[in-house]
């Protein structure tokens, strides 16, 4: 997908697959990266901020990769609804299993991305993983057989959704970690 998108999209295009068949293990074991890479990075070398640095308590952090995941793994699947209630409107064919390879094999290189927060001063790495933009552009007029002519916009249209999506997925990973995480790292501690 990474190195031979427009050949891969076409493979996938015939593929027969499920959502239990997209999700185990291509989607579990991707969306994991970010979070898991997040959690142990924040834990090994905290982050930077002029001079200071600041480590998360464990339990927040542990809450927040945990809870950053399951979102993940449900956005997905809403992108895909996503994708799919917008066919009509750009010239394409509604059909959920071909959205949701859409969102789950666009997804790949801002999952791939996600090991970059492992050292968080490489995070600014993660920017590879714009390249999904340019897989799901590549991807929705092929398997959602909307006009060439129409791609661009419906790429947009679903960017700016996804966009939304997972800034609304952030705040409440975020807000469920800072009321959780400290119940957690309290019965977590060494004594």
């Amino acid at each position: 997908m990474i190195l031979r998108p427009q050949e891969t999209w076409a493979a996938i295009e015939g593929e027969t697959e499920t959502v239990q068949s997209l999700y185990v293990p291509y989607v579990l074991v991707l969306a994991a990266i970010g979070p898991l890479a997040q959690l142990i990075g924040g834990q090994l070398f905290g982050y930077r901020f002029l001079t200071l640095t600041v480590h998360p308590p464990l339990g927040s952090a542990i809450v927040g990769a945990l809870l950053s995941y399951v979102l993940t793994l449900i956005g997905v699947y809403v992108v895909a609804l996503v994708i799919d209630g917008l066919a009509p409107t750009f010239g394409g064919v509604k059909n959920q299993i071909q959205a949701l390879k859409v969102a789950v094999y666009s997804f790949t290189a801002a999952w791939l991305a996600g090991i970059f927060a492992l050292v968080p001063p490489l995070a600014i790495l993660g920017l590879a993983g714009l390249y999904s933009l340019y897989l799901l552009y590549l991807g929705l007029p092929r398997l959602m057989k909307a006009p060439d002519d129409k791609a661009l916009v419906y790429t947009v249209v679903v960017v700016v959704v996804a966009i939304v999506l997972y800034l609304i997925i952030a705040a409440i990973a975020g807000a469920l970690a800072m009321t959780q995480g400290p119940a957690l790292a309290g019965s977590m501690s060494l004594r």
